[in-house]
């Protein structure tokens, strides 16, 4: 297996793991999430391929096949009134192929981020996770990180 930046040949398997990504969370709250739909069309995967400040990086087989992506963006907010300017990867996305979890990939996945950030001088690694997707939670927790803020609802 290879970890490495996605490339436009990829587009076909990050289509097959956004799907299922929404299918997650569409299973989880059908309210806000439609079935049957992704992120991201295949144009807006092509501008998000050639911008550097939003990295997607994909696990491959030997063949090529995606088999997990990390969607990435850099976030600075700098001369803001109450927030420090410091350089934050943010984790918008990972996803593991639903037949190929539990072989870690998602935990080589995020180490590779990990390492990413650490050499290009960020000062941490943020997500967001649905409180609805536990077992995307405990893998987070088991990585390392921490709750930073917590978002909640009413629904009227």
């Amino acid at each position: 297996m290879e970890i490495r930046r996605a490339c436009p040949k990829d587009i076909p398997g990050l289509d097959k793991l956004l799907m299922q990504v929404c299918l997650v969370h569409h299973q989880g709250r059908p309210d806000l999430f439609k079935y049957g739909k992704r992120k991201y069309s295949e144009e807006e995967l092509k501008e998000l391929l050639k911008d550097d400040t939003r990295p997607i990086f994909v696990a491959v087989d030997e063949s090529g096949k995606v088999l997990a992506h990390a969607f990435c963006v850099y976030q600075q907010h700098i001369n803001n009134n109450v927030l420090t300017d410091v350089k934050t990867l943010y984790i918008d996305d990972i996803c593991v192929l639903e037949d190929c979890r539990g072989q870690h990939i998602g935990k080589q996945m995020y180490d590779y981020v990990y390492q990413f950030a650490k050499e290009n001088g960020f000062y941490n690694i943020t997500l967001n996770v649905w409180s609805l997707n536990e077992p995307a939670m405990k893998f987070y927790e088991a990585c390392g990180l921490k709750p930073q803020k917590v978002g909640m609802e009413t629904i009227l």
